[in-house]
């Protein structure tokens, strides 16, 4: 599929089959996570990969975003790494990491599978849920898998303003 058409086509999915993500297509969108463009290339995106049972349920309690997909994937940046812009401190590891989760959402529409950005959850908890994601600050939980049989887009999906309103020429 072409960039446009994928980027018109590609939806927020909330409806998920159970058919497993085959690990090839994962390792595909993980790469295109790892691949994004990052500030000074400092690559700060964390991304941890929920699959087992146990982890989607503490996943689950984390968020009233409840789609029960087979793969969650929780992207986050280390601080410690992101790059500060000097002028005033701004630090672009959420940046980095949004783009990261833009480059997956993309990477899994192309190979047919759908995804939906969640930023509605509890960081910390999510956290204290998750040990191993300590020392991280996390953006987005990206439920990730095949959509489920009726899944379309939501009514809204195709509304956008006119780039007249978006954009403006200097």
């Amino acid at each position: 599929m072409d960039f446009k058409a994928l980027s018109a086509a590609r939806y927020s999915l909330r409806k998920f089959s159970t058919q497993p993500v085959e690990q090839e297509k994962l390792n595909l969108i993980l790469e295109a996570g790892r691949n994004a463009p990052t500030a000074h290339n400092n690559q700060p995106q964390r991304i941890f990969v929920l699959q087992t049972p146990q982890a989607l349920e503490k996943a689950d309690g984390c968020t009233a975003a409840h789609f029960h997909p087979p793969v969650i994937l929780v992207v986050a940046y280390d601080g410690t790494s992101s790059w500060k812009r000097e002028t005033d401190g701004k630090d672009h590891g959420e940046i980095d990491a949004a783009i990261a989760v833009t480059q997956m959402m993309l990477q899994a529409a192309d190979l047919g599978l759908g995804t939906t950005y969640v930023g509605m959850f509890e960081p910390d908890k999510l956290l204290a849920a998750f040990p191993e994601m300590a020392g991280t600050f996390p953006i987005a939980m990206l439920p990730l898998g095949y959509p489920a049989e009726g899944a379309h887009p939501a009514r809204l999906h195709t509304d956008r303003k006119p780039l007249e309103e978006l954009v403006t020429y200097l």
